[in-house]
């Protein structure tokens, strides 16, 4: 199987495991998020559109040159895609489509579960994508060093993110109790991927320099993190202070 093809089944396998791993959530571990099934079924649309629209156009910042390499021809534009996008769009979508159709509550907490086990389990399949795939890091001389093909020993930032997002989930899941509103828990998970990747961009390759020596992926990250600037106080005290509080669905 070419990697190419790897990739696309590992892809396939993460929104498949994450979408039945939503159902599971939704009734075990946030019951509270959802009042009605069809406010499952408008939420699920924003979060599809908007992380459709969001990877794209995170791809389009990112790597503008290759992007717009053969413009108008749309093959360029169409290939690409980030996760940073995807989550920074879904959440447009889902707040969007929340007020369209009245939602009125958070419904994150149902999520949080969901993105971490098929993003990991994307990440796999861009780790045997190899060097086609650009989630590689750059030159390193640790021991852990892998060759993806061109003889170069690179960090492997997709095993690195894998297991940032298993070990972001446990702390999350252990002081699940602590947060103060509902939805905290999601903005625990975004506060915290999105600061991973603003560091880990900083040992992989930069295909564009954008102002202040950061990539389009670390300025969506800064931009997302700016959205979240008044809860994150908010939610590191919760995560690593000393104490315990209550979670309680208003």
């Amino acid at each position: 199987m070419t990697p190419v093809a790897l990739h696309t089944v590992f892809e396939a396998l993460a929104y498949m495991v994450g979408f039945r791993t939503f159902l599971w959530t939704r009734r075990r571990l946030a019951p509270s998020a959802f009042q009605h099934d069809d406010h499952v079924v408008w939420v699920g649309v924003g979060a599809i559109v908007g992380a459709a629209l969001g990877a794209k156009l995170a791809f389009w910042i990112d790597d503008p040159i290759a992007a717009f390499a053969s413009f108008p021809d749309l093959r360029h534009l169409l290939e690409g895609k980030s996760i940073v996008g995807a989550l920074l769009g879904g959440l447009i979508g889902v707040e969007l489509a929340k007020k369209i159709a009245k939602v009125p509550r958070s419904t994150g907490d149902a999520f949080v579960l969901p993105l971490t086990v098929g993003m990991c389990i994307g990440r796999v399949g861009c780790f045997l994508a190899g060097l086609g795939d650009h989630t590689y890091g750059v030159l390193t001389s640790l021991p852990w060093g892998v060759d993806f093909g061109d003889g170069v020993p690179r960090h492997p930032t997709q095993l690195y993110e894998i297991a940032f997002l298993l070990a972001q989930y446990a702390v999350i899941h252990w002081r699940h109790d602590v947060f103060a509103k509902p939805g905290d828990r999601f903005r625990a998970f975004m506060i915290g991927y999105l600061m991973f990747r603003l560091l880990v961009e900083f040992i992989k390759p930069v295909f564009y320099n954008w102002p202040g020596g950061l990539s389009g992926i670390q300025w969506l990250c800064v931009a997302g993190l700016a959205y979240y600037g008044r809860d994150i106080p908010r939610i590191l005290r919760a995560l690593f202070a000393r104490g315990s509080g209550a979670w309680e669905p208003r």
